[in-house]
């Protein structure tokens, strides 16, 4: 029998079936009747909240303290970026710099903190929840983004919001990618 190097080295009895999508992501195929699975655990950190491999999962899932978290967090955030749109207000036709900005800036905060929730904070069960949905998630606006770049091109500036388009990709990828980057060599450094 050959080693599966996803399993885990305690894992009871052979591992599930792994198939491939056309992007080579593995897709496990689980035993219907399997009710624990704990045990074939990818080594290394593991986020609870978003490993359906880990039981438990449904009993936490309407945790009030979450969902309080995520509330909080989101108003914050929310506002935030409310009070960012009326310091900042755009022009009719105006490229949406603010908009632009405040996703950049709040996919770069993301990428930090997946970092520092993964990596470093690993049993702050709430610090993901109230950060990352709730107040990154609230301060991003990729919906805001979706209808400036509607506004731009019914009011004839297609160029204009053909450029946002982009620039928000772009940003946002990068941003995200800079951060994590920054972030991991920071901390692998402080850890030697």
């Amino acid at each position: 029998m050959q080693h599966d190097p996803n399993e885990h080295p305690d894992a009871p009895g052979p591992p599930p079936h792994v198939e491939r999508d056309a992007v080579g992501s593995p897709h496990v195929e689980r035993d219907p009747g399997a009710q624990h699975l704990a045990g074939q655990l990818p080594r290394g950190p593991v986020d609870s909240d978003v490993d359906l491999r880990i039981d438990g999962r449904d009993r936490r899932a309407h945790d009030p303290r979450v969902l309080a978290a995520i509330a909080v967090g989101g108003a914050l955030g929310a506002s935030a970026r409310y009070l960012i749109s009326l310091a900042w207000p755009i022009a009719p036709g105006g490229f949406p710099v603010n908009t632009l900005i405040i996703n950049i800036v709040g996919c770069g905060l993301i990428g930090i903190l997946m970092v520092v929730v993964t990596d470093v904070l690993t049993q702050q069960r709430l610090l993901r929840p109230f950060l990352g949905t709730g107040v990154l998630g609230g301060f991003t606006t990729f919906s805001t983004y979706a209808v400036d770049i509607q506004k731009l091109i019914t009011g004839g500036y297609a160029g204009t919001a053909l450029l946002y388009l982009a620039a928000t990709i772009v940003g946002a990828l990068l941003a995200v990618w800079t951060t994590v980057t920054a972030t991991r060599a920071l901390v692998s450094r402080s850890s030697r």
